[in-house]
């Protein structure tokens, strides 16, 4: 029965993934620069919505919608604009823009207003005082929407005694039945004809978009490709020798313990107690000093943090020798612990190791440069089997690929690694546009460009006969599978016996499932990221002993949900949770007060909505109007 409720879960076209999105949209909207001047899409400024004294226009909510979908796009890459006005983004960011102009209108009639230095300072915090970065009518609105919802947000307090409760809910288990109608069980036994697919598609073709596809052809080369660089000579070798001398220099370093002590008379007797067999730690800790153990140091190094005077001596005593000196810091107490030299290097001994490094260096300027002067091709309108060609590569096509890397329509496969770091460019560009890359730095590079660009759009129904009679026979097989679950629900009521009614429906079910779980274990699960059935979800929604029905995602069935018992987790009403619990309890109940206060103040100014207008922009964002 799990497995079915997973099944149903992974569906493409699923009530949740639509709900998710619908949230994430309107997450996207409020981070978003609503009325920015970024839009495309080429809407007028007609009037959208009037609100109170304030207007919405077309190219309002088509900048507000380009802006949200490029913001969706960071999460669903294969999103279009198409995919995104279908799946009910342009309402959402819509229903936004009236909430603000009405919250807007509000303040401004009751003397709430943002001056211009309060704005300035808004625009300074957000790093946008370069003109036109956020216009500042938009600044000022978010500013009032700020006053006005700040109050009924901040400084909501929950009740110990519900918070108790609360508490108490975050550890319960609850046990419930469930009953599976799978629509394909309630589908028509008569296959449909073609005026019903047609019509079935017509009115639900925004189920059928296609992401955009790309197909990129491309050859991958490496440095090798470059021949004929020339072997570092004798002069250079020598040359860069002598810029790097002291890099062949003969060094000396000491790894050492040192004490700070603050008179010469301190240091002496830590000299003293060392050199009799006291450890330097030792002594150091009994005078309240503490002993660090520094380096290995060069010269130079030891003179910079101490003094001169302390890195002579240092340097001049032997390995395990303690030595004191005086430093404007006081005076150190130090004992050598390690020497470590190494002799000067001469030109003969080094010169292998200078060759490569240089002989490396000539590899990738000249890589450079053969890049530099491939991209000037291009520029200078030589296409990419010409540039192939010439550079003797093989060029190669990819399946189609929608923005995210998969094949498309081959669950599984995806784009070659080589090209994911192009992916994206290629998303952007022209057809034909030939350009030249470094896929794996200092490795691999690619010239590729785009030979295909299949766009966001409804597939033609020929083309997807097999998903279009599906989506037909769940459809029609969800409405019957609805109306047989309600029938269900309303004999659960009656006290009828669960297994009594499913044998009464005469088709073949899944068997009843008795499920259970504690809350603590879908906390776990939805933190694993693992899908959580929507009856266990519906589970913990429930009033003990209630019934409810449940459709499935993408009308692949309806659920009938029994919750039979709720065990409640043991909270000691002094559990430190519960001060944690009132807190989170009360920011949610401040967001709700907040919502509730957003769409008090939007009924109260009142909303017209120019349907037309909405219509023309809706079918101009997800390509209708240019269809027509």
């Amino acid at each position: 029965m799990l497995h079915f409720f997973r099944t149903i879960i992974k569906s493409k076209v699923g009530a949740i993934v639509a709900i998710a999105m619908l949230c994430l949209l309107a997450l996207a909207f409020v981070a978003a620069d609503v009325s920015g001047n970024r839009g495309v899409g080429g809407a007028s400024s007609g009037t959208i919505a009037k609100v109170g004294g304030e207007s919405v226009t077309a190219a309002d909510l088509n900048n507000g919608v380009n802006e949200a979908l490029q913001r969706v796009r960071q999460q669903d890459p294969t999103l279009s604009m198409t995919g995104f006005v279908a799946r009910g983004g342009l309402d959402i960011i819509l229903n936004d823009l009236i909430d603000l102009k009405a919250l807007f209108d509000f303040g401004k009639d009751n003397d709430i207003v943002a001056g211009d230095r309060l704005i300035d300072s808004e625009l300074q915090r957000q790093g946008a005082l370069q003109p036109q970065a956020i216009p500042r009518d938009t600044v000022a609105t978010r500013l009032i929407a700020r006053m006005l919802l700040a109050p009924a947000e901040y400084g909501a307090v929950m009740p110990a005694e519900m918070a108790w409760r609360y508490s108490q809910l975050l550890g319960e288990s609850r046990t419930g039945t469930v009953v599976v109608l799978p629509s394909l069980a309630f589908a028509p036994q008569q296959a449909p004809g073609n005026a019903q697919l047609a019509a079935f598609y017509k009115s639900h073709t925004n189920a059928f978009i296609r992401p955009e596809r790309r197909v990129i052809r491309y050859a991958t080369f490496g440095p090798d490709a470059v021949k004929n660089v020339p072997a570092p000579t004798d002069a250079e070798i020598a040359k860069r020798y002598d810029a790097d001398k002291a890099q062949y220099a003969a060094l000396e370093r000491r790894a050492i313990t040192q004490v700070v002590a603050p008179t010469e008379a301190a240091a002496k007797a830590i000299d003293a107690e060392v050199k009799a067999g006291k450890s330097l730690d030792a002594s150091a800790s009994e005078k309240g000093l503490a002993a660090a153990k520094l380096g290995p140091l060069g010269k130079p190094e030891l003179s910079a943090q101490s003094a001169p005077a302390v890195a002579d001596a240092v340097f001049a005593a032997a390995k395990g020798q303690v030595v004191t000196a005086r430093s404007p810091l006081g005076w150190y107490v130090v004992r050598v612990e390690a020497v470590d030299t190494r002799p000067a290097r001469s030109l003969a001994e080094v010169k292998t190791e200078i060759a490569t490094t240089l002989a490396t260096e000539k590899r990738r300027a000249a890589v450079t440069d053969y890049l530099t002067k491939i991209e000037e091709q291009f520029e200078g309108g030589s296409n990419l089997p010409e540039v192939a060609a010439k550079l003797g590569l093989q060029l190669q096509d990819t399946p189609p690929l929608t923005a995210d890397g998969a094949v498309y329509q081959a669950p599984g496969q995806g784009v070659s690694p080589a090209l994911k770091p192009i992916l994206k460019t290629a998303f952007s560009m022209e057809e034909n546009q030939p350009q030249v890359a470094e896929a794996e730095p200092g490795k691999t590079f690619i010239v590729y460009d785009v030979t295909s660009v299949s766009p966001s759009a409804p597939a033609p129904m020929n083309e997807i006969l097999g998903d279009v009679k599906l989506a037909y026979a769940l459809d029609m097989g969800a409405a019957n599978a609805k109306a047989e679950a309600l029938k269900v629900q309303a004999a659960l009521r009656k006290g009828e016996k669960v297994d009594a009614i499913v044998a009464r429906i005469g088709k073949k079910l899944p068997p009843v499932e008795r499920v259970g779980m504690s809350r603590p274990q879908l906390v776990q699960m939805q933190q694993a990221g693992r899908p959580v059935p929507p009856p266990i979800r519906l589970l913990f929604a429930m009033a003990k002993g209630s019934v409810k029905v449940q459709e499935a995602p993408g009308k692949r069935g309806w659920f009938v949900v029994v919750l039979d018992t709720i065990q409640p987790g043991a909270v000691d009403r002094k559990d430190p949770a519960i001060a944690a619990a009132q807190r989170g309890l009360g920011k949610a109940s401040g967001t709700e007060y907040s919502e509730a206060l957003r769409n008090a103040i939007t009924a109260n100014v009142g909303a017209t909505r120019n349907e037309a207008a909405i219509k023309a922009l809706r079918d101009q964002l997800s390509g209708k109007a240019a269809a027509e």
